[in-house]
């Protein structure tokens, strides 16, 4: 659990000097770096989508997780969420997007092979050097999205530990069960998620991402439902 702890630390440090640094920036600076980080998502989200090797687990993925995360109200509960907390930390008046940037955070922090390999290698052989890796981006990530995107960066150390530190500790049960395959083609749905909050930040798009979350449960699975299928 160690990596996972210094993980969830490089968040914090990150986005706390990333606050910092915010106040004395200029609006119309922090808006410029705002579309830098944004264009740098869709990268991100388009290099992630490329490692994907079967397209129809992404289409049925999507669609079904979509379904069901609009069933849920996924993203109008940390919609919702995001208000409370918002409302805690209002000052003068000034709106701070908990919800926005926590999203956004969380979902490039756990989308990708790095936290799945990472956490499994953590806990299978307690070798922390890809978490520790992945910690030094996510500080310097936690850090620039912060600066645009507020408070709700550093939130994102929470799931980013729960969700690292669950891998960790069920490594034995879960990476067995789980192919190269299916981790590209999760890599593949969250990405397509990534790229979608670009789209968001680019304010091109008002796309539900956090609705499109159920999509990466789905994907393993299917993933091993159609390699008995002649595709």
């Amino acid at each position: 659990m160690l990596g996972v702890l210094v993980n969830a630390l490089a968040i914090l440090a990150g986005g706390s000097v990333g606050l910092l640094a915010k106040k004395g920036i200029p609006e119309k600076i922090t808006n410029a770096i705002m579309t830098a980080i944004a264009l740098c998502v869709l990268y991100i989200g388009v290099s992630g989508m490329l490692k994907g090797e079967n397209t129809l687990v992404l289409i049925v993925s999507m669609v079904l997780g979509t379904a069901v995360g609009t069933l849920l109200d996924l993203d109008g509960r940390i919609e919702r969420l995001g208000g409370r907390i918002e409302r805690r930390f209002q000052r003068g008046g000034k709106r701070t997007p908990i919800a926005e940037g926590f999203v956004t955070a969380s979902l490039l922090f756990c989308v990708g092979a790095m936290a799945i390999l990472g956490s499994f290698n953590a806990g299978l052989k307690q070798d922390y050097e890809l978490l520790f890796t992945k910690s030094l981006l996510d500080g310097i990530s936690s850090c620039m999205l912060s600066v645009s995107l507020g408070l709700g960066v550093l939130f994102s150390s929470v799931p980013v530990f729960v969700y690292q530190g669950l891998l960790a500790l069920l490594a034995h049960v879960i990476a067995p069960l789980l192919s190269d395959a299916a981790i590209a083609e999760i890599t593949c749905c969250g990405s397509v998620m990534i790229l979608a909050i670009g789209l968001n930040m680019l304010h091109l798009t008002k796309i539900k991402t956090a609705d499109l979350l159920p999509a990466v449960l789905f994907a393993p699975v299917l993933t091993w439902a159609f390699s008995f299928l002649p595709l």
